[in-house]
């Protein structure tokens, strides 16, 4: 075979690989039926962030307002290092508070996790809840909660508190207008 043989049946035969190649992509894009795109499922509902006045009423399983009266509602994670470095305070709380506000913390992690890591950083709470923080409006950790007997919020602070805030919490728990 000679020289321009050779090339002439390699063009040839390329030529022919390009048509088939050409004509499987048109058959594709202009014959077969595109996949229905997946619909996103549903995202969860939106909440409004939690300000003073919202009602909290049915948004935590298990958490009795009525029966709590005044209730500290501590929205925290494992994983936030604001909530770690603000543990010191809530202890704190508890000390000088004592019984007469209940705690509730509440956290993303796994119930028995949380509760790991209460103990672990000395802080003792009434009640450990999870719940996706979210769901109940809030929208950063640590974020603090007062909650009066009908599930409203009356009083809220957001992010590691600064002494005077430390100050405004502790006189709002004992009764005293700040």
């Amino acid at each position: 075979m000679s020289l321009p043989t050779k090339i002439q049946t390699t063009a040839d035969i390329a030529t022919v690989g390009v048509a088939v190649l050409l004509s499987v992509v048109l058959i594709k894009v202009y014959l077969v039926p595109a996949p229905s795109p997946r619909l996103p499922q549903a995202a969860p509902p939106a909440v409004a962030a939690t300000s003073v006045g919202s009602s909290l009423k049915g948004q935590l399983p298990g958490v009795d307002w009525s029966k709590n009266g005044r209730t500290l509602v501590l929205a925290i994670s494992t994983q936030c290092h604001f909530c770690k470095e603000s543990t010191p305070f809530y202890r704190r709380l508890e000390q000088e508070v004592g019984r007469g506000v209940k705690m509730v913390a509440v956290l993303p992690q796994p119930a028995a996790e949380a509760e790991q890591y209460l103990k672990n950083e000395g802080v003792r709470v009434d009640q450990v809840r999870q719940v996706s923080l979210g769901t109940i409006g809030v929208r950063g950790t640590p974020t603090i909660l007062l909650v009066d007997g009908k599930g409203v919020v009356t009083k809220l602070w957001t992010g590691k508190l600064q002494a005077q805030a430390e100050d405004e919490v502790l006189a709002a728990l004992r009764g005293v207008r700040s």
